[in-house]
């Protein structure tokens, strides 16, 4: 009977063990959810260790979910910030990052390689199965008239950041979020797939000077550009800036960009593209659709860097190969444009002019639908397109009857062409602008 019981024992002491082990194991196989509340470095000091501290920490789980929170409050960056290769984590901000710009030396050494164009940035930031809700009032604060003022003008000035890059990124979601002077392009969306940006406000002007200040002094603050990357979707956007709104570059694919309002830059961009001698680039399937342009040159362009290369990128370049083809641009709104549609193969920053008729990078499948507003122009469209690659199938239909001159009231009935053909909805009617080098 004794011996019975001892051995019943045994047995359930080895079952209770493996158990036991089988929870542990259990347990150490899946990931408990994990909330970094972000602590601001005391008295304005550098709070960019402590952020990438709590992505460390909370930003990279597998079967659960992470948590990063900023709270009201603001978090001063004083250096660059390098959180990448993140998974399933929720980002809470609720208050303000805010850049401090008084080391302008330590900025243009210690920018953060983009991998384009030798672009830099302040923070690469990305991963998969992200959610960054900034509630419609969290900011990222460039402090960007420091820039403004040293920049003075000058295109792509070298270790000038960006104010955050988004790259390697898919499945992920951005929402909510203010970009207040960023301190030069807003954001690089690279080497991302299926990203959904949505109501998202950006305003890059400049605050020190009075009425009639000149925009272009504020070049390289887009909105958004996007590089190697496919599925991107911007919805709900506002941007206030000095140069492209939203622009796609080099392998930009399924696009789309809806219900966005834009204001005092240069409209939705395709390009530029063409820029690396030899290279075969492509920007395919973009849509634009729902789009308000406010003080605009115009509401869209492209623009592709000529057949000769020049000078090294980001400045100099050309001779690149390739295609834009489905771009379409549809219910357009213009409020005191000065133009309408451009596009330009004769890009070049060398100050060079000409060469409009060698870009080998061809323009397909372009179309233009149900515009409508007030530009002082006569011309619906200005299309310099390149003789050795002619664009091909461009539509325009229900634009130019929809848009009025606010001073004499008339329509903008001129389409000027070089080497466009099988165009539809429209007949040329003489040569186009010169081309103005414009960013």
């Amino acid at each position: 009977m004794l011996e019975s019981l001892v051995r019943i024992t045994s047995i359930l002491l080895l079952v209770l063990s493996q158990v036991t082990q089988g929870q542990q194991r259990l347990s150490s196989s899946v990931d408990k959810p994990n909330t970094c509340i972000v602590s601001p470095a005391p008295n304005g000091t550098d709070s960019a260790p402590a952020i990438i501290d709590a992505f460390n920490r909370c930003g990279r789980h597998s079967a659960s979910r992470g948590k990063v929170v900023f709270t009201n409050t603001t978090y001063t960056i004083a250096s660059v910030m390098n959180t990448t290769n993140l998974s399933n984590v929720d980002i809470d901000l609720q208050g303000t990052l805010s850049w401090n710009n008084s080391d302008i030396s330590y900025w243009l050494s210690n920018s953060l390689p983009v991998g384009y164009q030798n672009q830099s940035s302040a923070w690469l930031f990305g991963g998969k199965d992200i959610r960054w809700d900034g509630h419609g009032h969290g900011t990222l604060n460039g402090n960007g008239q420091v820039w403004y003022d040293f920049n003075n003008g000058s295109s792509n000035y070298p270790g000038r950041p960006h104010q955050i890059t988004i790259t390697g990124t898919k499945d992920s979601v951005f929402e909510g979020i203010r970009f207040i002077q960023s301190q030069m392009w807003t954001m690089t969306v690279i080497h991302s797939e299926n990203v959904l940006l949505e109501n998202i406000y950006v305003n890059n002007t400049d605050t020190e000077h009075g009425p009639g200040f000149n925009y272009s002094l504020i070049v390289n603050t887009d909105g958004a550009d996007t590089v190697y990357a496919n599925n991107i979707t911007f919805r709900g956007w506002t941007v206030e800036n000095g140069d492209d709104s939203i622009a796609m570059k080099a392998n930009s694919t399924n696009i789309l960009i809806e219900n966005c309002n834009f204001y005092t830059g240069l409209g939705v961009a395709i390009g530029s593209i063409g820029q690396y001698d030899g290279a075969f680039e492509t920007i395919e399937n973009v849509t634009a659709r729902n789009i308000s342009i406010t003080n605009m040159p115009f509401g869209a362009y492209i623009k592709t860097w000529t057949g000769i290369s020049t000078g090294s990128p980001p400045n100099g370049g050309g001779g690149g190969l390739g295609f834009a083809s489905n771009l379409t641009f549809t219910n357009f709104t213009l409020h005191n444009a000065t133009g309408i549609f451009l596009i330009t193969q004769c890009t070049s920053y060398n100050g060079i002019t000409g060469n409009c008729d060698t870009s080998k990078f061809n323009l397909r499948n372009i179309k233009l639908e149900g515009w409508k507003g007030f530009a002082s122009s006569a011309v619906t469209a200005s299309m310099q397109c390149s003789a050795a690659s002619p664009c091909t199938g461009i539509e325009i239909v229900d634009v130019e009857d929809g848009i009025v001159d606010p001073v004499n009231g008339t329509r903008p009935v001129n389409f000027l062409c070089d080497s466009v053909v099988d165009s539809v909805g429209f007949n040329c009617t003489g040569p186009p602008w010169v081309e103005s080098n414009r960013r």
